[in-house]
């Protein structure tokens, strides 16, 4: 097979839940621990950290990989969904697999998959692991893909587990409570492994420790030993970084005077940076070693390492156009706590959304105070119709323009703004996202 035909054949045989949603998602591991066992037990072949949460896992996973990559390390990287290119989801040292590596395995392996009936997902967790195992990586930062006890990466048992933060998305899966879900991504926590928790909610804290005790794992509160304050930009095109210092609140806390720059910026990251260093204070007591310089620059070249795009990305200046892969309530209230803080005259804000999403409720959280609306549509197929969105949208009080594609809302946007004082933003959908990160980089 071609890469060109194993992709057709991933994307189009196998059940994949980014593309067609619930059907696609399968509530147990049982196939993944058959593939492990196929595949001569991968999973249990190289050193890992596991990445959980509801919002800000993907940061995480990309911070640590590259902080580890500029320590020396060679670094195995598997995350979800991928923006441009299926291969974004597995790299190593930056460098995505190689499309014959794909077309090897899914060759080699596709009789059973297909006896198996795996979905996308789980094929690709194997693809991951057993690429990993081969290449011998010495670390692999691995991102769950949905919730944590029942999804096909938790075959694995990391140095760390780490769990970003809850919140309410994908509650059709995960349960319509905060102590719910929590509870399914608490799953990801082994025994006595050390396990980080990003955010310490009083109701989901006790579903953690609980769990932390019946495991018997340590387990560390970011929020409560750390504190991340972000310094002020002079101008509203320097605030595309993030600059802040690192303070420890606790005894053993991580210490340091020194300013730090990152591409990923947004005020949300700073609840990602906490997670991050309690993640990093425990690595000494895991066997890894990495130093300041490490941290500074796996930190400031998070971007160029690992070829993370979406989280409050510039796309293009003057106009300032920015994406922005916020989707559910917690991201959209973080991404306005940022628009907040930037001197922007006018806002410009292309929008569109998956079907599955509670669209009008997440239409309500968005700003309405000198924003113009163009709408439209991600191009998957469960993207939700620019005409039904357009009409909800005028249904509560946001009228706006609708366009057939995410570039041409993008240009309309763009042409309409002020360059030097309005704010282009791209929002709403990861898919959406994808479809500005390829307009820009085709």
């Amino acid at each position: 097979m071609t890469y060109d035909e194993t992709i057709e054949y991933l994307f189009n045989s196998l059940p994949m839940y980014h593309r067609i949603g619930q059907a696609a998602y399968k509530a147990d591991i049982t196939n993944t621990v058959s593939l492990m066992q196929h595949l001569g037990h991968p999973e249990q072949r190289f050193r890992s950290i596991h990445v959980a949460g509801t919002n800000g896992k993907g940061s995480v996973s990309h911070f640590l990989a590259s902080i580890l990559m500029q320590a020396g390390y060679k670094v195995g990287l598997y995350t979800s969904p991928h923006l441009v290119d299926f291969r974004e989801r597995i790299r190593i040292n930056g460098e995505m697999i190689p499309r014959e590596e794909v077309s090897r395995f899914v060759e080699s392996h596709k009789d059973f998959m297909q006896t198996l009936g795996l979905s996308f997902f789980e094929m690709t967790v194997g693809l991951a692991f057993d690429y990993f195992a081969t290449q011998q990586v010495d670390i692999a930062v691995v991102e769950v893909g949905m919730g944590g006890r029942l999804d096909s990466t938790n075959v694995i048992t990391p140095l760390i587990s780490v769990i970003t933060n809850i919140g309410f998305d994908h509650t059709q899966f995960l349960g319509n409570t905060l102590p719910k879900i929590a509870g399914e991504k608490a799953g990801i926590i082994k025994r006595g492994v050390p396990v980080v928790i990003g955010e310490s909610h009083p109701e989901t804290r006790p579903v953690f420790e609980l769990k932390a005790a019946e495991m018997q794992s340590p387990i560390y509160f970011a929020d409560q030993n750390y504190r991340i304050e972000e310094l002020s930009h002079p101008s509203l095109l320097q605030a595309a970084d993030l600059r802040f210092t690192v303070r420890g609140l606790t005894p053993g806390a991580m210490q340091s005077s020194k300013v730090f720059s990152s591409p990923l910026s947004g005020s949300y990251q700073l609840r990602n940076i906490a997670t991050l260093f309690q993640t990093l204070q425990l690595f000494p007591e895991v066997g890894l070693t990495v130093d300041w310089h490490n941290i500074s620059d796996g930190i400031g070249r998070v971007v160029a390492d690992t070829g993370l795009h979406g989280r409050w990305e510039q796309l293009d200046s003057a106009p300032l156009t920015i994406c922005e892969t916020a989707h559910n309530p917690d991201g959209i209230s973080s991404m306005l706590q940022k628009l907040a803080s930037l001197p922007y005259n006018r806002l410009h804000l292309v929008y569109g959304c998956v079907n599955d999403k509670d669209y009008a409720s997440i239409l309500r959280m968005l700003p309405t105070d000198n924003t113009v609306y163009y709408y439209t549509q991600p191009s998957v197929p469960r993207g939700l119709p620019v005409e039904t969105l357009v009409q909800t949208a005028s249904e509560i009080g946001m009228p706006g323009e609708a366009f057939a594609t995410v570039g041409q809302a993008v240009e309309a946007a763009r042409a309409a703004a002020d360059p030097e004082t309005d704010l282009v933003l791209v929002t709403g959908s990861i898919f959406l996202v994808a479809d500005a990160v390829k307009y820009y980089f085709r």
